[in-house]
């Protein structure tokens, strides 16, 4: 086999990571590989040469797109027409649905013999089922982070590999990285998101939260793990948090904070996959606007956001969503994990059983699914 060519496109931190991985993944397997496409700098640091900053695409929620939805539509253009141009082997296409999806039905409809492959499966288990027959339109071939996703994809006449979920070999703190966050009262990770407009939403309420937790333990400390795209606002909104938290955007100072903690407080996301991997207890609290959350619980079609509990099959983790997302009904649940930190450990340990700990790597599998795609 000769050269491969790859367009690659991401849109978020965590497709990024997935992308970095899966790049470096397939240059090991392959002598000759090229990439063209769309990421941020873990997929820059394997070579890619971004066609524009990945920053632009990472817009959540139904109403949030509507202001950018014209640029949007450009960059969409733009990405399909570069990937035309590039003519690779496969265009592979991570999460971000929203803008990959309308990429790919533009390339698959000039080009409808191109191989094209969707890194993480939509969430049809979740809410809008008839996604999976849409997608497939434009998708060939699905690589599956969760263990129950293949029969939903293969139903809609994709091909579908479950490659582990990445989190289960991402790097664990060593013993002195967690050293550096000992102290004498509890640690309490804070996790209000990596997008702008999560972190103005939930930052007041995690706030609000932290002075109910500071009146039971006033010696309570908080670490704020956050991307360097948004620690300036995070500094700026929580600067009249009743407990200064520690904002931290060092990976290895990250990595030992969610080693030490004792209990999360987290936005809804795959963070509570990586906490989790470090057995760390946690509280899900998320917010959204109105109508988005109105659409989103319309059409839902399962009693829980959070991916530990949905892996695990359990409702261990408790969540406060939308109305519910107030300080006076999460500082309770907060306060009571503080009480008792074992309650999620079974839980969390099936979790990662599931998404393939122990195997081997996520991405070296996905690597191969793409490979035996082509």
């Amino acid at each position: 086999m000769g050269a491969l060519r790859f367009f690659i496109v991401a849109g978020e931190p965590s497709g990024d990571r997935l992308g970095a991985a899966l790049m470096g993944a397939l240059q090991n397997l392959h002598k000759d590989v090229q990439f063209a496409g769309v990421g941020g700098p873990l997929m820059q640091a394997q070579g890619l040469v971004s066609l524009f900053p990945m920053e632009e695409l990472s817009v959540m929620g139904i109403i949030e797109v509507l202001p950018k939805y014209r640029a949007l539509k450009r960059r969409i253009a733009q990405t399909a027409a570069a990937a035309l141009e590039f003519a690779p082997d496969a265009l592979i296409t991570i999460d971000s649905p929203d803008f990959c999806l309308r990429v790919a039905g533009l390339v698959k409809a000039a080009q409808p013999d191109l191989r094209t492959i969707h890194y993480v499966a939509p969430s049809v288990w979740a809410w809008r089922p008839k996604r999976a027959v849409k997608m497939a339109r434009v998708i060939d071939h699905v690589l599956a982070l969760l263990p129950f996703e293949p029969p939903l994809m293969r139903g809609a006449e994709m091909t579908c590999d479950f490659v582990g979920h990445p989190v289960v070999s991402e790097a664990l703190a060593s013993p002195a990285e967690a050293a550096l966050f000992k102290g004498d009262g509890p640690l309490i990770l804070c996790l209000p998101g990596s997008r702008r407009g999560e972190v103005a939403r939930l930052a007041p309420i995690f706030g609000a939260v932290l002075a109910r937790i500071k009146a039971v333990h006033p010696n309570a400390r908080v670490a704020l793990p956050t991307v360097r795209g948004v620690a300036d606002l995070v500094a700026e909104l929580t600067a009249d948090w009743p407990i200064a938290p520690q904002i931290i955007t060092d990976a290895a100072e990250k990595r030992g904070a969610f080693a030490a903690a004792d209990v999360a407080l987290a936005a809804s996301g795959t963070v509570s996959l990586e906490l989790a991997a470090n057995s760390c207890p946690m509280v899900i609290a998320y917010d959204m606007n109105r109508l988005t959350l109105w659409l989103m619980a319309r059409a839902a079609l399962v009693d829980t956001v959070t991916l530990v509990n949905l892996v695990s099959q359990t409702r261990s983790v408790p969540e406060f969503i939308g109305k519910n997302c107030t300080p006076d009904k999460i500082a309770p649940a907060l306060l009571a994990l503080l009480e008792n930190p074992a309650a999620q450990n079974a839980a969390m340990d099936v979790t990662m059983q599931r998404l393939g700990r122990g195997g081997e790597a996520p991405a070296m599998r996905a690597a191969k699914s793409v490979l035996e795609a082509l």
